[in-house]
């Protein structure tokens, strides 16, 4: 059995849905793991696996990076979400005319070798001008797909098909 490790039940949700679809079963390890602060997903994931006593695990680290705003919050969007959340990234972004941004996921596993592996997954996009739809959750509000009208939290069947989760996942 593979495990996925998280505090967030909307990432474990999600991912369940994603790989049901590829026949893989997936139970959930509402537990937090150390996290380190970093310059990258993949230094976050990778410190994560070491520091976890156990394979068949997976770990994922996400993120939304903001072109006008250097790539901020990038690896510290849990921590802006919960700070100044959506209405503080808009308002940041009020005066800009790029509003381009992309979700990028990173996903970790540790197989039952004890092999570390890691998945990355990006979807280019960019920030709406206010909150629109209430599915998903985070930055799915204000997150706009390249190609799209809505946000994701607008057409969360949209979501599911495009995330930056799912791409890491089927990788």
């Amino acid at each position: 059995m593979i495990h996925f490790m998280t505090s967030n039940k909307h990432k474990y949700q999600e991912a369940e849905k994603i790989l049901k679809n590829h026949k893989i079963e997936i139970k959930w390890l509402p537990e937090g793991y150390e996290e380190i602060q970093s310059d990258t997903l993949e230094e976050v994931v990778t410190a994560a696996l070491k520091s976890i006593d156990k394979d068949q695990i997976i770990i994922e680290d996400a993120g939304l990076f903001i072109k006008a705003l250097s790539g901020f919050p990038g690896v510290y969007s849990r921590f802006i979400e919960d700070t100044i959340g959506n209405e503080g990234i808009l308002n940041l972004l009020k005066e800009q005319d790029n509003r381009k941004a992309e979700f990028i996921s990173v996903i970790g596993f540790k197989n039952e070798k004890g092999e570390e592996l890691l998945f990355k997954g990006i979807v280019k996009g960019e920030i709406a001008t206010k909150t629109r739809g209430k599915e998903g959750f985070g930055y799915d509000p204000i997150f706009i797909p390249e190609g799209e009208d809505k946000t994701f939290a607008e057409d969360i069947g949209m979501k599911n098909r495009l995330s930056h989760r799912k791409k890491a996942l089927e990788e």
